[in-house]
């Protein structure tokens, strides 16, 4: 049932805090101050939602966890970084993060950069130490998840919501950024998992590739509309901080109510897609709806 995987939440979140905790440098080493922010980036109350997704899809492909460990770690030090680098004044310029303020402002922008310089190459040496994997993928983890990261992926989203402030996107337009900026960290957390299963059948690969855009795109617009409902308290990041920058957001451009139908839509067919796997996929549908229904 659905419902078992939120049992093991905790303890798949221990597994990820443990190899954040052995991968980032100690706060009392040199260069302390920079060390310590970039613990600060990490451990900051996130909910560790792309891990988890590692870990669901796992078991969905019957992966072992201690393959899993590494992918999960990696993605959730580059999801820190992007996160560190959004809240900047030259970015989001956001004061809080997770209820607690933002690394530039705990620290100073100088330190913030650094910090989030370092965590992104440190996601590929924890990588770099998978053992007990199929031949060949530690690298292709590597290029999946620079892919996810990069111009093409998670950094060119980022590009294209900074230019588009302001601006009118078609609903296509839309969600092509949230692909690349939200969707492709999710997407490759999903993929994760495939590329610690050796033989994958092709069916089985397209629907939960299929999966991971449709949940990825769904996530996005999900925290369009917090932004526009939800309470700074709760959500942990200021209310309102979409409009105040004028971004294209789904809300902004085609109303709430839209916004809501259209990440019911995603949701419906990311489990359509799942129901190939029967009862294994579970916790991808229990996440699936998790991410939809959360409200924070």
């Amino acid at each position: 049932m659905p419902d078992k995987f939120k049992d093991r939440i905790a303890a798949y979140t221990a597994r990820v805090d443990s190899g954040l905790e052995r991968a980032l440098p100690a706060a009392d080493t040199s260069p302390m101050r920079l060390h310590d922010a970039m613990r600060y980036s990490v451990f900051n109350g996130g909910k560790r939602v792309r891990p988890l997704l590692v870990y669901a899809a796992g078991e969905c492909l019957r992966v072992e966890p201690r393959l899993l460990d590494a992918p999960a770690v990696a993605i959730e030090l580059i999801h820190a970084f992007s996160l560190v680098h959004d809240d900047l004044p030259a970015m989001d310029n956001d004061d809080l993060r997770r209820g607690k303020p933002t690394v530039h402002k705990q620290y100073d922008e100088a330190t913030a950069i650094l910090a989030a310089d370092a965590l992104q190459p440190l996601a590929f040496s924890v990588l770099a130490k998978l053992d007990g994997a199929p031949s060949g993928a530690p690298i292709q983890l590597v290029q999946l998840i620079t892919d996810a990261c990069g111009s093409t992926g998670m950094t060119g989203g980022q590009s294209i919501d900074l230019d588009a402030e302001g601006k009118t996107l078609t609903a296509e337009e839309l969600e092509h950024m949230y692909l690349l900026k939200t969707g492709a960290l999710i997407h490759a957390s999903i993929l994760s998992a495939c590329l610690l299963t050796e033989n994958l059948p092709t069916a089985d690969f397209d629907a939960l590739n299929s999966f991971g855009r449709d949940i990825g795109i769904a996530f996005q617009i999900k925290d369009d509309i917090l932004d526009v409902v939800g309470d700074t308290d709760v959500i942990g990041k200021p209310a309102g901080s979409d409009e105040s920058l004028n971004k294209a957001t789904y809300p902004a451009l085609f109303g709430i109510e839209a916004s809501r139908d259209r990440c019911d839509e995603l949701l419906a067919r990311a489990l359509g897609s799942l129901a190939r796997f029967g009862d294994s996929a579970a916790p991808l549908q229990w996440l699936a709806q998790f991410i939809v229904e959360r409200g924070r």
